[in-house]
């Protein structure tokens, strides 16, 4: 993950922030501050720092340099290290979470081990948990490459389960005026997508080659002009917000 983000991370603060409305949902699945005594939240891949408790001590794990060095001067301390090799003590943190993150870990089973190794509380994981609806809207349509990586890296809550324990899923739709430029922020706004400074910080666009990027880019480049997107997805519109199958999926 770190290599990955050295190499497409750079500007990524510029895309990314946090969109408030997901990190409230974020911050009621975690809980009230005053448990777990005041031990600390991990926060796992954690990038520039969005979505950090603000309310809380968090501890930031990020393997990427390049994403460290874009961390806020006021943001959560943070260690460069991966999920797979945590280096804390068992039970070091009150609750963990892990943020449009693990679809780039190598080894989820380890990183997810590690996560439960060093937290007694709860562990979130947000992420595009529903492997249809994920894959399902026009996005994937006209890029099909991008539609098979996401299908491919995505980490079903059943497998989590296999690891930390029984989980829910809490619902997490993405609303139309999102601020965070991740995957599905701009399913209401497709012009978007032809912004190299928007695709580039959403890592399977990044991640997809450059013929198959660019040949989505001129097909949804046309069909703005000629009015076939509005034609075939304008109903999206009206919406104001739309459930794209991202889930918190949350330790029992």
């Amino acid at each position: 993950m770190g290599a990955i983000y050295d190499t497409i991370g750079s500007g990524y603060v510029r895309g990314r922030r946090e969109d408030p409305r997901i990190a409230a949902q974020l911050a009621a699945a975690l809980g009230p501050p005053h448990l777990w005594d005041g031990s600390p939240v991990l926060n796992v891949g954690a990038g520039t720092g969005s979505y950090e408790p603000r309310d809380r001590l968090v501890v930031a794990v990020e393997p990427s340099a390049v994403m460290l060095s874009q961390r806020s001067p006021n943001a959560a301390p943070a260690v460069q290290a991966t999920a797979e090799a945590l280096p804390f003590p068992d039970g070091a943190f009150g609750a963990a979470m892990a943020v449009l993150t693990i679809h780039h870990w190598r080894d989820k089973p380890r990183g997810l081990a590690e996560m439960r190794r060093v937290t007694r509380g709860p562990i979130l994981i947000f992420s595009g948990a529903d492997r249809i609806l994920n894959t399902s809207w026009w996005l994937h349509d006209y890029f099909p490459a991008m539609r098979e990586l996401v299908y491919n890296r995505s980490y079903q809550p059943e497998r989590i389960a296999e690891v930390l324990g029984p989980v829910r899923q809490i619902p997490v739709p993405i609303p139309a005026d999102c601020t965070d430029g991740f995957e599905a922020a701009y399913w209401q706004h497709p012009e978007a997508i032809l912004d190299p400074a928007v695709w580039r910080a959403t890592s399977a666009l990044s991640l997809i080659t450059t013929a198959d990027r660019a040949h989505g880019m001129r097909r949804l480049a046309a069909d703005l002009e000629r009015g076939e997107w509005d034609r075939k997805y304008g109903h999206l519109l009206a919406l104001p917000e739309l459930d794209l199958g991202y889930r918190i999926i949350k330790t029992l």
